[in-house]
C-alpha cells in the first residue's frame, strides 16, 4: 500500500473503543510481541489497536493504532506510583488507585481520545488530567490523588505517525499532508 487514509474523526472513535474494550475494562492479554510485556489487543474492520507496557508499580508502555496493517498512530506513557505512597502502610492502595485509573480511562472522549477526562472523583480518589495539542500531535500528565496526597503520576505523548506517503483528512483542519 502506497497511500494511507487516516480519517481523523474515525480514528479518534475507533480510539475510544478500543481503550474502553481493553486495559480499562479487564481486557484480555495476547500473545506479546515483545518478551517481558504485557500486551492488550482490539480490532475493528480495518483498524488495530495494541497497548504494550511492563511493570507493575512503575510502568512505562506504548500504544499502536494501525489501519490496514500499517502503523498510522502511537502513544506513549510512562509513570506509575509515587514511592511514598508504596510506603504508606496501606496494602490495598495500589489496587484501589489501578482500580479507579480504570473507572477513569473508561470515561475517555473522542475529543481528546488519550487518556480519561480531565478531572474525575470517586471516594476519596480524584483524577486530573492535563493535556496539549490534538490528536495529530500532543503531551499530558495524569495524577491521581488519595485523600488530597498525590499517589500517581503519568506523562504521556503522542500523535500521528508519517510515512513517507500519507494522505490526511483531518476534521481538525483542512490541510493534506504529502511528503
Amino acid at each position: 500500500m502506497n497511500v494511507t487514509d487516516v480519517d481523523l474523526k474515525e480514528l479518534a472513535h475507533f480510539l475510544v473503543k478500543a481503550k474502553t474494550h481493553t486495559y480499562a475494562a479487564g481486557g484480555r492479554e495476547v500473545r506479546p510481541q515483545r518478551p517481558g510485556f504485557k500486551e492488550l489487543e482490539f480490532r475493528d474492520g480495518e483498524w488495530e489497536y495494541r497497548d504494550s507496557y511492563a511493570g507493575y508499580y512503575f510502568a512505562p508502555g506504548q500504544e499502536v493504532v494501525r489501519l490496514k496493517s500499517v502503523p498510522v498512530w502511537a502513544m506513549a506513557y510512562s509513570g506509575g506510583m509515587r514511592l511514598h505512597a508504596l510506603r504508606c502502610g496501606e496494602e490495598d492502595l495500589t489496587k484501589r488507585t489501578f482500580a479507579f485509573l480504570k473507572k477513569a480511562l473508561l470515561k475517555v472522549d473522542a475529543s481528546r481520545p488519550f487518556r480519561g477526562p480531565g478531572t474525575f472523583t470517586y471516594g476519596h480518589l480524584d483524577y486530573v488530567d492535563s493535556n496539549s495539542g490534538d490528536i495529530t500531535d500532543f503531551t499530558g500528565r495524569e495524577k491521581i490523588f488519595y485523600r488530597g496526597g498525590e499517589v500517581f503520576a503519568q506523562k504521556y505523548m503522542g500523535g500521528l505517525i508519517i510515512h513517507k506517503t500519507v494522505v490526511i483528512r483531518p476534521n481538525v483542519s483542512s490541510r493534506t499532508m504529502r511528503s
